[in-house]
């Protein structure tokens, strides 16, 4: 018989015998949707949570700050500038020399100094008050590093600034602040009073062209001076991050500002020659972050700034902690499937020994017409192998429709992980279902190509 009359007969079969076909269909599809849906869910989990701790750690930036070097003492040759002394006794300086050979690196998108200059409360015309920390920066790079601007955009020129999403909530005037604040340490478990403050922490402020000013105290002294920086156009909005809600907006306000308006302001807020801004030295910078291309580059850029005497760090290892936790997921969903299709196979087997048993008339005349025992051993495997295919196209149906599902049941709680299938989940499924079909079907193949012929027939 040639492979097509096999096929013929085995799939007459299948269709013959509906009750243990479909019996036979339901366990295999059941764990082969196990295994699409188990691997898609851990999929689908890893880049949700991988998503989030980009959005929150950066996996493709390098943080570059200063190496070690020997600190300078003072004396030696007069002749030289302070500058270049300090450089010679302090090799792991972060220069602006050494920060342009990092922008003209292979792979690096951008590099640009964010020196946290410090918490600080800003205020504005109408005299509204807020908090913010406080960066230094490139403003015109930015949208470089993933910021998108909602209103307007960055520029270095002196007074101009930029603030974040969350900066722009929760400005409230000074005497509502303090009678909230006095009410609250009053009554602090009044639900009222919390809703109201929470309400007024999320209301946002039209900042957009804005003026705003720095205030800055001298908390070392007893009079506890106040200081107000000169007034600082705002310039630019960024956008709230997609899946950032207000809430958590409202508890990372930053205020970008350029170099040049950080030593400005450095001067301006200065309390006995000390001043409330961290500003390093000109022409240095304490730390750098460097944009990659790609994640895959991070290894290969750091190793080039590090033979610049400059100290980097990332945040692989987050991402290295991650994928060792779902591997771990996947393989025991994966076991969980394997499980399933292993107690399909036994009911494989016992359909198909009892069809064994029942077909023997079958068998024998078979036999007496000429076909050998390979060519029945091989109708009753590629009968295995049909059911196999059947019920893993019927698990792939069914892993669609319990993500389906899964989806809208998470939707119903608001943003949040969607689930999906990835293209390379279903053969994985379908292979497992029809090699379960397969070799499930070896066994009651054996038994019925050793049928004898005579016995069957006459027996039947």
């Amino acid at each position: 018989m040639k492979i097509r009359d096999i096929t013929r007969m085995a799939w007459d079969q299948v269709k013959r015998r509906k009750v243990v076909t479909g019996l036979c269909m339901t366990g295999l599809s059941i764990g082969c949707a196990a295994i699409i849906v188990a691997l898609s869910v851990g999929q689908s989990a890893q880049n949700y949570m991988t998503d989030e701790v980009n959005r929150s750690f950066k996996m493709d930036e390098i943080m570059v700050s200063p190496g070690g070097g020997i600190p300078s003492r003072g004396g030696g040759d007069s002749s030289k500038a302070p500058a270049e002394t300090n450089e010679n006794l302090n090799p792991g300086k972060l220069t602006e020399q050494k920060l342009e050979i990092i922008r003209g690196l292979d792979h690096v998108v951008a590099a640009a100094p964010f020196q946290d200059v410090g918490y600080m409360q800003i205020v504005t015309v109408d005299n509204k008050i807020g908090d913010a920390r406080v960066i230094a920066t490139d403003l015109e790079m930015l949208n470089k590093y993933g910021h998108t601007f909602k209103q307007g955009g960055g520029s270095n020129l002196p007074g101009m600034t930029v603030l974040n999403y969350g900066a722009t909530l929760g400005l409230i005037d000074n005497e509502t602040r303090t009678k909230l604040y006095e009410r609250l340490s009053a009554d602090p478990f009044n639900q009222e009073l919390n809703a109201q403050y929470t309400s007024m922490t999320l209301l946002p402020s039209e900042m957009y062209r804005q003026q705003l000013q720095i205030q800055a105290q001298d908390y070392s002294s007893a009079s506890g001076a106040i200081k107000l920086s000169s007034p600082l156009q705002v310039g630019g909005i960024l956008a709230n991050p997609t899946g950032t809600s207000d809430e958590r907006a409202s508890y990372d306000k930053i205020m970008y500002i350029s170099q040049d308006t950080a030593v400005q302001l450095g001067k301006e807020l200065a309390f006995d020659n000390m001043s409330v801004i961290n500003v390093p030295e000109e022409g240095s910078y304490n730390s750098v972050t460097v944009k990659v291309d790609d994640v895959d580059n991070i290894k290969q850029v750091e190793q080039m700034i590090q033979k610049l005497s400059l100290t980097t760090s990332n945040n692989l290892y987050q991402m290295d902690m991650l994928k060792e936790q779902f591997d771990t997921i996947k393989m025991a969903a994966l076991g969980i499937g394997v499980f399933i299709l292993v107690i399909a196979s036994i009911s494989i087997i016992v359909a198909m020994t009892m069809s064994t048993h029942q077909r023997r008339r079958q068998i024998g005349i078979m036999k007496v017409l000429g076909a050998n025992m390979r060519q029945i051993r091989n109708m009753f495997i590629t009968e295995a192998a049909l059911l196999g295919l059947l019920g893993g196209l019927l698990g792939v149906l069914f892993s669609y429709l319990i993500v389906n599902g899964l989806n809208k049941l998470v939707g119903t709680a608001g943003d949040g992980i969607h689930f999906f299938i990835p293209e390379t989940n279903l053969p994985i499924g379908l292979v497992f279902a029809i090699m379960t079909g397969v070799l499930s079907g070896i066994y009651p193949a054996i038994s019925a190509s050793r049928t004898d012929a005579l016995t069957a027939i006459k027996r039947d």
